[in-house]
């Protein structure tokens, strides 16, 4: 599965020049951890999470003075925002994204084609896809497979996540194929094709 079938499109994002208040009122609004920053082509030139916006913007209590200068908090993105920003192609493989954002400890990453910005790919809409039902799932694969051998040809059977594939004939090619298409569904965790032969 490729972060294209998951992310999130279109995205909401800012630019360099936009005021930092701003950003932030969009962030509380959309219940977002981060933007992603952008020109005026697309292209992706960092992302401002939460932490950037805070950072250095809040006066430390007079009651409690400590030494050392507060530094000045910028006032636009482009002056707090995190460059180059963590992010992925269309075609990274989910795995590798989830791997990556565990790594980086960020909650999204941008998702280009190019330079250019087309999606992004959160935790929530990875735990989304965990959450989809396993007869959902089933009927996704089932449609997926109707166009390769025809819906009768195939039996699924979906538990917790994990996809049984029941193959009517015997072709060792055509299972591999319909293997990649059940694996290709968003949510699938496993599949395994079989033929009819094959079962107990």
């Amino acid at each position: 599965m490729r972060a294209s079938d998951v992310m999130t499109a279109p995205v909401v994002t800012v630019e360099r020049g936009t005021p930092v208040k701003a950003a932030a009122n969009t962030l509380a609004r959309n219940g977002f951890s981060a933007l992603p920053v952008v020109d005026g082509d697309s292209a992706l030139l960092g992302v401002v999470t939460e932490a950037d916006l805070v950072r250095d913007r809040f006066p430390r209590d007079a009651r409690h003075p400590r030494g050392g200068e507060r530094r000045a908090a910028g006032s636009t993105v482009g002056e707090v925002m995190t460059a180059p920003a963590v992010a992925v192609g269309t075609a990274t493989d989910v795995v590798d994204v989830v791997r990556l954002m565990l790594d980086e400890r960020v909650r999204s990453v941008p998702v280009t084609r190019g330079r250019r910005l087309v999606g992004i790919l959160t935790r929530r809409d990875l735990v989304r896809m965990l959450a989809r039902t396993d007869e959902a799932l089933a009927r996704d694969i089932r449609h997926r497979l109707a166009f390769f051998g025809g819906p009768s040809r195939w039996a699924v059977e979906v538990s917790h996540g994990e996809a049984t594939i029941i193959d009517r004939f015997d072709s060792e090619t055509d299972r591999h194929v319909a293997l990649v298409l059940a694996e290709g569904v968003p949510g699938v965790l496993r599949a395994r094709c079989v033929a009819t032969g094959a079962l107990p």
